[in-house]
């Protein structure tokens, strides 16, 4: 069994390089005659457009939309609810649509405050002061 001479640093980015095409024409023309002349050179440029060929035929895999939840749901019925608590009213409804029930609910809040005939929320109150600002005075 042949033990093969391990690869430097400066051939396998000299390699990489000649193979993206990213050297001068003078580096191309000078790592092409290294391929050329020098076996180690020309076996290690054969496994890389050997690697490339392979990974670039691999196929992209996407998990699916709904991976998350399938595996939140997996670990929560696998555990028995130990790493997940019983989910609350704020996890099963979105925020979104309890902000807008708060919002409808100050809306309404304030309307009903205008309309009172206390009239707290109004400014003017007719002409007349309001009864906070006349002094009780006792009759005799």
């Amino acid at each position: 069994m042949s033990e093969e001479p391990e690869l430097d640093d400066e051939m396998v980015i000299a390699l990489s390089d000649y193979l993206d095409g990213a050297l001068s024409p003078e580096q191309r023309a000078s790592v092409a005659t290294k391929i050329a002349e020098q076996p180690e050179w020309k076996r290690a440029h054969d496994d890389m457009v050997e690697t490339r060929k392979l990974v670039s035929g691999m196929h992209k895999a996407r998990a699916p939309e709904t991976f998350a939840q399938d595996v939140t749901d997996t670990i929560h019925k696998r555990s028995a609810g130990r790493f997940f608590g019983r989910k609350t009213f704020g996890d099963r409804v979105p925020v979104g649509a309890l902000l807008v029930v708060a919002l409808v609910m100050l809306v309404i809040l304030g309307y009903i405050m205008w309309s009172s005939q206390t009239g707290s929320l109004k400014r003017d109150h007719g002409g007349r002061p309001h009864p906070s600002d006349q002094e009780l005075v006792p009759k005799p």
